[in-house]
């Protein structure tokens, strides 16, 4: 199966700065960065930034010089631009960055390598960017059974929208092997020197709202009905029943990998 490119419109690029980055990235991103040691001075780079959540809470340690988000998805990098506009965001692929051999000192991808047409090549290509003794910091979802809610939500969306479009939820769980993690970045002359497995928590007003996000803040909306869209929020809200708190609101177990890797000097 190819890898989904995940293009967005500017609306969805829009959901998922309010809805996503608040629901989920926001409690990776801090981890991500702490993990990777990023430090005053560092020049540090986010590999499809989304809408930068990364790059931000980098900046938000060292401050914004040096800190550069680049993104396929140019509506995603409108928001970003909108977000912080004084940090440096470029539309570039990860599959061949712009920037000269050991151009940072960290290199960040936050929830993102699953989606890359070439997964070898892009890590190799953060390595390329990457300064001796410098670091690459990745944050990927676990597999699928290792998810106790979303595995519910992909069943459901599996039984009533097909393969074409449980495809973009089974995206989201394909590099959680950690042994395959592990030789993709030693692969790429990295040496894994911290991993943390991560039992975060996605947090959503509602079933619905999960549902409306997952839909509407992805290229899933364009390919279903309105009415299969209808059966899969129905079926959600029961399926997802043991997830609500006591004040209705949805909490969603979301395990993950963060794996650090240094470059030899």
């Amino acid at each position: 199966m190819s890898a989904e490119t995940f293009q967005l419109p500017l609306a969805a690029a829009e959901i998922y700065e309010s809805e996503f980055v608040p629901a989920i990235f926001a409690e990776w991103a801090p981890l991500l960065v702490g993990m990777a040691g990023v430090g005053p001075g560092q020049a540090v780079l986010d590999v499809a930034c989304g809408t930068g959540i990364v790059a931000r809470v980098a900046a938000d340690h060292i401050g914004t010089e040096g800190v550069v988000g680049v993104d396929l998805n140019e509506a995603m990098l409108t928001v970003a631009r909108r977000v912080r506009p004084e940090l440096e965001w470029r539309r570039a692929d990860a599959l061949a960055l712009p920037f000269h051999a050991e151009s940072f000192d960290t290199v960040l991808c936050q929830m993102a390598l699953m989606f890359f047409p070439d997964r070898p090549r892009a890590v190799a290509e953060m390595a390329r960017v990457t300064r001796a003794g410098g670091r690459v910091g990745l944050v990927v979802p676990a597999a699928i059974e290792d998810q106790p809610a979303y595995r519910l939500l992909v069943d459901i969306v599996r039984e009533h929208a097909g393969q074409d479009g449980t495809s973009l939820l089974d995206t989201y769980w394909s590099c959680g092997d950690l042994a395959g993690l592990r030789r993709l970045v030693e692969g790429a002359g990295l040496r894994p020197d911290g991993l943390r497995t991560h039992i975060g928590t996605a947090r959503f007003g509602s079933p619905d709202e999960l549902v409306t996000t997952e839909v509407e803040g992805t290229p899933l909306a364009e390919r279903i009905s309105a009415e299969t869209y209808r059966r899969i929020r129905r079926d959600a809200r029961e399926a997802l029943r043991p997830f609500i708190a006591d004040d209705g609101t949805l909490h969603a177990p979301l395990h993950g990998h963060v794996l650090i890797a240094t470059k030899a000097s």
